[in-house]
């Protein structure tokens, strides 16, 4: 299976014109997963954590909106296979994993998965970032890579560029298109370090990402791709921006 970061957006996603449609044509192109394992940047735990792997619920982890977003349901199965699967690819002296069997998807998960697989008969199993650390970050992606090749999809859900003030200026800022377009050009040349450096080596980095909750999502992807010698096997399939912020998504392999 490939491996993906996607900008996940917010529950008024499923309202756009454009990025939903974006987001079906991708999965379509896909290979039918045997399982979906997420890290999202709104679960930050450590020890690494795993949610719920028999019955999966939805964490409404957002405030303020219209009644209709927190009625949205994604009943997917669970994943306890994955689950055990990731306990013993993950576990090492020093280095415990735990469970937290009644933590569902938060919406980094389940909007993007509601326009991909909106049919929820795929498997899914959440994770926590229990860093957010690069490097550390990018380690755990390689020591998941071997789920690839048993076909579960590994997906690091976050935002390109996420500083919620752009929600207040209207326009499209001028940090998150200089932001979005070094991104681009760092994936594309392959300058991994400066990537792994981002906070100081790109243009704005610190006004894309006042916290880099959103951005760290993509080195557990680079990880896993790393692992299988793909990392240079990248693609932007998504860009463009929503609300001021830039949605790129990428897929490796």
């Amino acid at each position: 299976m490939p491996a993906l970061y996607l900008s996940h957006g917010a529950p008024p996603l499923a309202d756009d014109p454009i990025w939903p449609g974006e987001l079906a044509a991708w999965s379509a192109d896909l290979p039918r997963p045997r399982a979906i394992l997420v890290v999202s940047a709104h679960w930050e735990e450590a020890p690494l954590a795993l949610a719920a792997t028999e019955r999966v619920p939805l964490v409404h982890d957002f405030w303020g909106f219209p009644e209709h977003y927190y009625q949205v349901r994604y009943d997917a199965p669970g994943a306890p296979a994955l689950a055990e699967s990731v306990r013993k690819l993950l576990r090492a002296p020093g280095t415990p994993v735990q469970d937290v069997p009644d933590r569902g998807l938060d919406h980094g998960a389940y909007v993007p998965l509601v326009e991909m697989f909106p049919d929820a008969d795929i498997p899914v199993l959440q994770i926590s970032m229990p860093t957010l650390d690069p490097v550390k970050l990018m380690e755990i992606g390689r020591k998941l890579a071997p789920l690839r090749d048993e076909g579960v999809l590994i997906v690091g859900s976050g935002f390109f560029t996420h500083n919620l003030a752009a929600l207040r200026q209207g326009g499209i800022p001028s940090w998150s298109v200089e932001f979005d377009d070094w991104g681009h050009r760092a994936l594309d040349t392959r300058d991994w370090d400066a990537l792994l450096d981002f906070t100081r080596k790109s243009p704005a980095g610190l006004l894309a990402h006042p916290r880099t909750e959103h951005f760290a999502p993509l080195f557990v992807t680079m990880g896993a791709a790393d692992a299988t010698g793909e990392l240079d096997d990248q693609k932007s399939v998504i860009d463009g921006f929503w609300l001021g912020l830039a949605k790129r998504s990428v897929q490796f392999g």
